[in-house]
């Protein structure tokens, strides 16, 4: 069973929907938005780049976790810039479950455009 008890009631339908989109059954995420200062401090201290930035997706479990229901992980928004948050938690979500756009050759953006069309 998935627990977005710590998603926002209004970001649930993206999460759920990316897990779906990968096969993700159990596990739970949170979502949190976060204004620019705070991801700005976490991009930095996480990834280096002192700027803020629209989501950042921190891990916890892997896919090899078997014991138990998944701690997925946290995805970390900031409204202020992303164009659509809806569609900001669906890239986090993705990233959570293994996804890179940076190393894949198109897959994960091609995915997060299927999952936003079938929201729409």
């Amino acid at each position: 069973m998935i627990d977005l008890s710590d998603v926002p009631p209004d970001l649930r339908d993206a999460a759920s929907a990316a897990l779906h989109s990968v096969g993700v059954a159990d596990g739970h995420l949170s979502v949190e938005l976060v204004d620019e200062l705070r991801i700005r401090d976490l991009n930095r201290e996480h990834r280096g780049r002192d700027e803020p930035t629209d989501v950042l997706s921190f891990p916890i479990d892997g896919a090899g976790h078997v014991a138990g229901p998944r701690e997925l992980g946290d995805v970390v928004i900031c409204p202020e810039h992303t164009e659509d948050v809806t569609e900001a938690t669906v890239h986090g979500v993705l990233h959570l479950c293994g996804l890179d756009h940076e190393i894949d050759s198109g897959e994960m953006l091609s995915l997060q455009g299927r999952v936003m069309a079938e929201l729409d």
